[in-house]
């Protein structure tokens, strides 16, 4: 719809994935969360950073790993506030994406209702 705008920030979308998929798996590999946001390693890398320096998400050494490299991130309480916050946000630019589909759609049946009224 022109002059609508219930896109959201790019970031912002990444930061709520990340942080959903993080919540029910705190030790996935930075590999394994790019594969699963469809993103790039470096960018997955990047997003990670940024949100341990806001204080959303903490991360420590697996303790009995083999590896001395893989680590679990875990959301801080600022970074659950953060993705209640980012949820309701999400939630609510998909109801009115919903809402705008509908009426949409309702016009075009009209649209198409009346172009097979004037055909008969």
């Amino acid at each position: 719809m022109p002059g609508l705008s219930l896109s959201p920030n790019p970031s912002e979308e990444t930061h709520l994935r990340v942080l959903r998929l993080l919540a029910g798996n705190p030790e996935m590999s930075q590999r394994e969360l790019a594969q699963a946001l469809g993103v790039s390693l470096g960018k997955t890398n990047y997003c990670l950073k940024a949100m341990l320096e806001k204080g959303l998400i903490k991360v420590r050494n697996f303790r009995n790993s083999q590896n001395k490299a893989a680590y679990a991130y875990y959301l801080t309480p600022e970074g659950m506030r953060r993705k209640a916050g980012l949820t309701a946000g999400f939630l609510k630019r998909k109801i009115a994406e919903y809402q705008a589909l509908r009426r949409e759609i309702e016009l075009l049946k009209a649209e198409a209702g009346r172009m097979a009224e004037t055909e008969t």
